[in-house]
């Protein structure tokens, strides 16, 4: 069967999740940890995502975050591209480090984040790495020790994690490490680990039993959620190919055009090179726009601007900063 293309949209919930090729161990130190981390927290800094959960194992690690307005394929590729490539370099290697492509879940938020908050953060315990949950709350490759203020983690969205659990931070946390406890019994959820019918209902049982009402809904193995929230992702999700790309055809000047007056710059002064703050702040974001959400060439809009290649790709990093305050204008400047 082929595969099927990613989903993704602005505000998707994902859960990621990678693994060493023949199980390979593709965190053998603290360094290669340290490495890996080191490039998902300028991500969650420059709002390409937003990380609720995150764990690593020795031959694999699981993400549960939503994304921004950088298509998850660009983040892959700036996460994991770039750590199997250091990797490699740090440990004398050559070779795939990752096992085929990574597996992304949609996830459907109401019933499924603080079960995945936990199920993710358990892994330690589970796979043996920690041997109880007072060497989980030390574990420092795991958002559950930022969750609990152990470790510091500032990229890490703990407040939208915690807050539901109580009024204060104090009781917040105790209710979620109480909750974390909870959950341990049960051992391996297979309900949790992927998408499709079977998981999105909970089991064989539940989807039998919900077979004879008439009611199943339709499912799809890349989504996490109920038969509504499979129908309205595929529904309304862009489909991303093997590039990342946005099925989005805008042209440079149209860009331009509607980028321009919302940053209070003339469009001549955006792409002649004015040196404006404004100017600068405009043209940098054209440049995360244009290179980080549609996917086309940096070299292209450096002969436009009559920039080199290197300092258009320098800018789209930069833009990064300014894409949040922007988040809801940018999908119209793309269409």
């Amino acid at each position: 069967m082929p595969r099927q293309p990613r989903l993704d949209a602005p505000g998707t919930l994902h859960h990621v999740m990678v693994r060493g090729i023949a199980r390979t161990v593709i965190f053998r130190d603290d360094g290669d940890r340290d490495d890996f981390v080191a490039r998902v927290a300028p991500l969650a800094e420059q709002g390409a995502l937003t990380v609720y959960a995150w764990v690593l194992l020795p031959t694999h690690a699981h993400l549960l975050f939503r994304t921004g307005h950088r298509p998850l394929p660009r983040s892959r590729r700036s996460l994991l591209t770039g750590y199997a490539g250091a990797f490699n370099r740090r440990h004398h290697r050559v070779g795939h480090l990752f096992q085929n492509r990574y597996t992304s879940i949609v996830v459907e938020e109401a019933p499924y984040l603080r079960e995945l908050v936990r199920y993710l953060h358990l892994n330690p315990v589970r796979a043996n790495v920690v041997a109880d949950l007072r060497g989980l709350a030390r574990y420092p490759w795991s958002g559950h020790s930022a969750l609990l203020g152990r470790v510091p983690r500032p990229w890490q969205d703990t407040a939208a994690v915690l807050t539901p659990f109580g009024p204060t931070r104090r009781r917040a946390v105790a209710a979620y490490e109480a909750f974390v406890a909870a959950g341990l019994p049960p051992g391996r959820r297979p309900e949790l680990q992927g998408g499709g019918l079977v998981r999105s209902h909970g089991g064989w049982a539940a989807v039998t039993a919900t077979r004879r009402t008439g009611a199943l809904g339709p499912a799809d193995a890349r989504i996490l959620g109920t038969g509504d929230f499979v129908a309205a992702v595929v529904r309304a999700a862009p489909v991303l190919g093997r590039t990342g790309r946005r099925p989005s055809q805008v042209s440079l000047e149209t860009l331009a055009a509607r980028l321009a007056p919302r940053l209070g710059v003339a469009v001549p002064a955006l792409v002649g090179g004015t040196q404006t703050q404004a100017a600068v702040t405009a043209r940098q974001l054209l440049a995360y726009v244009w290179v980080e959400i549609l996917g086309r060439r940096a070299s292209d809009l450096a002969r436009a601007l009559g920039q080199t290649r290197g300092n258009v790709s320098l800018a789209a990093q930069r833009g990064a900063v300014h894409a949040a305050r922007w988040a809801t204008q940018i999908p119209t400047w793309c269409r």
